[in-house]
């Protein structure tokens, strides 16, 4: 899926967006959880850099925490970055967020940023140049030694596991009980519109990206998450 469809497509769902997913607010819990204590030794005043922030649920974590922390949010879909500021006016801190539409590349290559949040962003890129060329954009913004935290679906989509979860998972998001037509749409939508790679190939693009060995830190079905630190001699 091209980038302006991309936008058009969460454009369409931003309103929406929170209640359409609720259903996988445990395992959202679950990973900020995780992620709260992989970035606990940042300074007081880090500063963070959400990218593809979407409706904004990890950022409102992190702002409760450690209310210090300052916040870029980058998101190409305008509609999406209007729902994550009316949280952060709900929530109490607007003034600790800076918002950003666009893409990742229009936004100043500074290396500034403490930490980066990714979240099921990086799939949608189906070429794996074109991702690592993302996470590159993403350690170019980051400190040396700065904490990189991602979670994409993953998955060896030719293994019998895959279709076990690829079912699971699908049972999951579902409200109304999966439908044989059901799983067939998301298997073909999973081929065409999203690169679910194996766990290892995910971590090797990240890492030839700029990054220090990624560590997986986290599983829930299909969804992986992995942290790592940008390399002090990034070029």
């Amino acid at each position: 899926m091209r980038n302006e469809e991309l936008k058009i497509v969460f454009d369409q769902q931003a309103v929406s967006y929170d209640k359409q997913w609720e259903r996988m607010a445990p395992i959202r819990a679950a990973l900020y959880l995780l992620l709260e204590s992989q970035f606990s030794g940042l300074p007081e005043n880090a500063r963070i850099l959400c990218v593809g922030v979407g409706t904004g649920a990890e950022l409102a974590h992190l702002a409760e925490r450690f209310p210090g922390w300052h916040f870029t949010a980058v998101d190409p879909s305008g509609a999406m970055l209007d729902v994550c500021r009316q949280r952060a006016v709900q929530k109490g801190f607007l003034a600790r967020c800076h918002f950003h539409e666009g893409y990742l590349d229009t936004l100043a290559a500074e290396a500034r940023y403490d930490a980066a949040t990714c979240f099921l962003v990086s799939q949608f890129l189906l070429e794996g140049g074109a991702r690592t060329t993302f996470f590159r954009e993403i350690a170019q913004r980051l400190k040396p030694h700065g904490i990189l935290a991602n979670a994409d679906l993953a998955s060896d989509t030719e293994s019998p596991a895959y279709e076990v979860l690829l079912r699971s998972w699908m049972t999951l998001m579902s409200s109304d009980g999966l439908q044989p037509e059901v799983l067939e749409r998301a298997r073909t939508a999973y081929a065409s519109n999203v690169a679910i790679l194996p766990v290892q190939q995910v971590a090797g693009l990240i890492k030839a990206a700029g990054f220090d060995a990624p560590v997986q830190f986290f599983q829930a079905g299909l969804m992986h998450g992995w942290f790592c630190t940008r390399q002090a001699d990034l070029k």
